[in-house]
């Protein structure tokens, strides 16, 4: 896929600088200029991943990713000079993916840009799976059927593929939260209960019934 990553960050020197790095690693880049609207400018633009300073001219970084997690799930690593323990813990609990500090090692930073990019998009050949006439869209974020469709956010989406790439079989609560962490989606036990719930209800509302089966003592099912 021609892999488009957005670049918002104030100085004009670094901007620059990620750009000629991104576009030499044969990635399309976007830029964020004017700060008076970023959120919608993201939404318009549609990157499969951004690169995200905390310290911008109107609205800050964290507030920023808060604002495109209600419509987006696309790969957010924070590159900024901010780095106390609880700017990295911010980054985290508002949906960041990563979080690197300035001066940034380009190699270290392209190679979490890589390993995001295919644990977002695992392969484009199987960036849409179906299973019993249901459809997960992994680049839209999105479940489908017979022309109705549901949005799901970043947590659901990635138990979701994890449930449609093992249809069929009993997925461990254990396994859930695991691969929840390893995709850096810190989530517990009671969480893991919440998501599941919430898909279900979404599932309802399209008519899907019973799509997600429990299995006692054990875990889930497709």
């Amino acid at each position: 896929m021609n892999t488009e990553i957005l670049i918002i960050e104030d100085d004009p020197v670094i901007r620059k600088e990620l750009q000629t790095v991104l576009e030499g690693n044969k990635y399309h880049t976007s830029v964020i200029e004017d700060f008076s609207d970023v959120t919608e400018q993201v939404r318009k633009i549609n990157p499969h991943l951004i690169l995200l300073d905390i310290k911008l001219p109107q609205e800050n970084g964290f507030t920023i990713c808060s604002g495109i997690r209600s419509f987006s799930q696309a790969p957010i690593i924070f590159v900024t000079s901010c780095n106390t323990d609880m700017d990295e813990l911010n980054s985290i609990m508002l949906g960041g993916d990563a979080f690197i500090t300035k001066p940034y090692h380009t190699a270290i930073l392209l190679a979490k840009i890589a390993s995001l990019l295919k644990r977002a998009y695992p392969d484009t050949q199987s960036r849409h799976l179906t299973y019993q006439g249901v459809s997960l869209s992994l680049e839209t974020g999105t479940i489908e059927t017979e022309g109705k469709q549901t949005e799901l956010t970043k947590n659901e989406l990635k138990i979701m593929y994890y449930l449609f790439e093992h249809a069929g079989t009993i997925c461990t609560r254990a396994d859930l939260i695991e691969y929840l962490w390893d995709n850096q989606l810190y989530v517990d036990d009671n969480a893991l209960s919440v998501n599941i719930g919430r898909i279900r209800e979404k599932l309802s509302k399209i008519g899907v019934k019973d799509f997600i089966k429990t299995k006692h003592r054990q875990g889930y099912t497709l």
